[in-house]
Parts: C-alpha cells; structure tokens; sequence
C-alpha cells in the first residue's frame, strides 16, 4: 500500500542518513575547496580537523535538516520508481530496460521537490566550518605578518547560522525560488543517478531471486543496493560538484562565484582541471552505498507493513 511504501521510504532514509551523515559532510568540505585555498587533503584529514576545531557533534552539522527532509524525499522517490514501474509494465510482463531506465527518470524528477531546498540548506550548514576555519587561518597569517608591536588583534565571535536564519532570509530576500537555488544541476545529477541506479539495482537484486515470485534474501538486497547506489554515484559526480558549488551561498577568501551551470562547468575545467570533476567521488560512492543498500533492505523487508499489522483493526 502508498502508505506502507512512505513509512518503508522514510526509516530507510533515517536510519541511512545517520549512518553516514559525516562522510556526507567531509564530501561537501572537499567539493567546496578551490585550488589555492585547500583546507583538507582527504576524507581522513577533513575528519580529523573537523573534530580538532568543532567537537564530535560537528561532524553531524546540518544533520538536523537532512533528517527532517530525508523522510519525504527517500519516501517519493522509492514510492515513485514503484509507482512508474507498475504503470509501465503490461500485464505485469517484464519491463524493458529503456523502460525501467523511464521509471527512474520519473522518480528523480520527482522527488528534487524535496531535495533542492533540503541540499540548499544543508551545504550552507556543513560548509560553514570550513569556511570559518579558513578565515581562522588566514587571520592568524596576516597576525604572523603583521609587525610585533602592533598587537595581537581581538579574535572574531564566530557565529554561524541555523536551518531557520538561513530559510528565513531566503524567504525575505528571494522568495520560495531563494529555496530552490540550483534546481537545475539538482535534476541534472537526480535523473541521470536514478536512471542508473534502479534498472541496475532491480537486475542485480534479481540474481539472489531462486523464485521470480520470491523476494531476494535481505544480503542481497543491500548488497545490490549498495553496488548499484556507488556505481550511479560516481558516475553523476561531476553533476553533484557543480551543483554543490551553485548552491553555496558563502565563499571562501579568493574563490570563484558562480552564475549557472555553463558558468560554473566553464570555470572549474579552466582553473581546476577535469579531475575536479571528481573531487569527493569516493565519499559520495561511500555516502550512497550503504545509504541505499539499507534503504533497500529496510524497503524490501517491509518494516511498515509489520508497524501497520501492530495497529488496532476497527470492528467489522
């Protein structure tokens, strides 16, 4: 049932995303860094200083938003592929592989509705660290330069804004569009990843099947889900760099700004090189991967439909 399949959707997304929200946020750090301005080397270096400078619990910055938004956005888009695909089957034969590839396209179009405004405000939470930690440094530079007998300089207060300053003044400044910033480079990277990952994840899944009318044991399931969710991970990185650096509303001290997607496409080709491309693709592929493997399980196993068992039955 709809019902059952939103509530499947969302527990996967919860329990997925607080699993691996910090690699999710060293991933945006390293997209983020421009050459000349780079802050952290790898996924190791990003966590480590993250912990030095922010404590434990910055590692879980902008988790908040994603764990609220997560529900809805996991819940349309495994309940739209379902949705897509029954429509496209015919007399419940087969489904091509150019139609399951259709069934992915509509369930990525579908659920940027979600994901846009909840990548727009999460990117400004994650990356605000490293900004902060930049002008830190750079602070610290000019004070070693500087001559001695002028004083050591009052440090800044740093203050760093929450989920609802950051909608508030989206909303005051720019409207609902302020919210939607990049939607664009959204739909790029969701329809490309969805076209792969589903038409791959369903005929991998189907392999562990000994029975087409048998559903594939849970292993099997998370393992297909997480070769399928690395693979269209990666393969759509280049979408989700240009599309992270669109929707970042601060800059650090001497980087780029960005007026769309040719813009932003044109300039990281010329001063970064073609590997920028590919900047955090390991994290992400490790972000996606057991994301969707446990989505998949938690999907597939139907936790809701046991919940939905638990309640109450009305009296006939």
């Amino acid at each position: 049932s709809l019902p059952a399949k939103l509530i499947n959707g969302g527990i996967a997304g919860l329990i997925g995303v607080t699993c691996v929200f910090p690699i999710d946020l060293a991933k945006t750090r390293l997209q983020n860094q421009q050459n000349g301005q780079r802050m952290y080397t790898s996924l190791s270096d990003c966590l480590i200083k993250t912990i030095r400078s922010e404590g434990y619990f910055g590692m879980y910055r902008g988790a908040a938003v994603n764990l609220t938004l997560v529900t809805p956005e996991k819940a349309i888009k495994l309940a739209a592929n379902d949705f897509f695909r029954h429509h496209l089957s015919k007399d419940g034969k087969k489904l091509t592989l150019m139609k399951e590839m259709l069934a992915g396209c509509g369930a990525g179009t579908c659920q940027v509705i979600v994901t846009t405004p909840m990548e727009m405000l999460k990117i400004q939470l994650q990356d605000a660290g490293r900004i902060a930690a930049q002008k830190k440094l750079m602070a610290a530079q000019a004070q070693l330069s500087s001559s001695p007998a002028a004083g050591a300089a009052e440090p800044a207060v740093e203050t760093r804004p929450t989920a609802t300053q950051i909608t508030r003044e989206l909303l005051r400044s720019k409207g609902i569009a302020g919210l939607y910033k990049g939607l664009g480079a959204t739909l790029l990277r969701d329809v490309p990843f969805s076209i792969v990952y589903f038409p791959l994840f369903a005929n991998l899944n189907k392999l562990g099947q000994k029975d087409p009318n048998v559903k594939a044991p849970f292993y099997v399931s998370f393992l297909s889900g997480c070769v399928a969710g690395s693979t269209a991970a990666v393969a759509v990185n280049p979408c989700d760099v240009i599309k992270t650096r669109l929707q970042s509303l601060q800059r650090g001290v001497n980087e780029d700004t960005y007026t769309g997607i040719l813009d932003c496409t044109k300039k990281i080709w010329q001063k970064e090189g073609p590997t920028a491309f590919f900047k955090g693709a390991y994290c992400r592929a490790l972000v996606i991967a057991p994301l969707f493997g446990i989505a998949q399980v938690v999907y597939f196993i139907g936790i809701a439909e046991f919940l939905l068992d638990m309640l109450p039955k009305p009296r006939a």
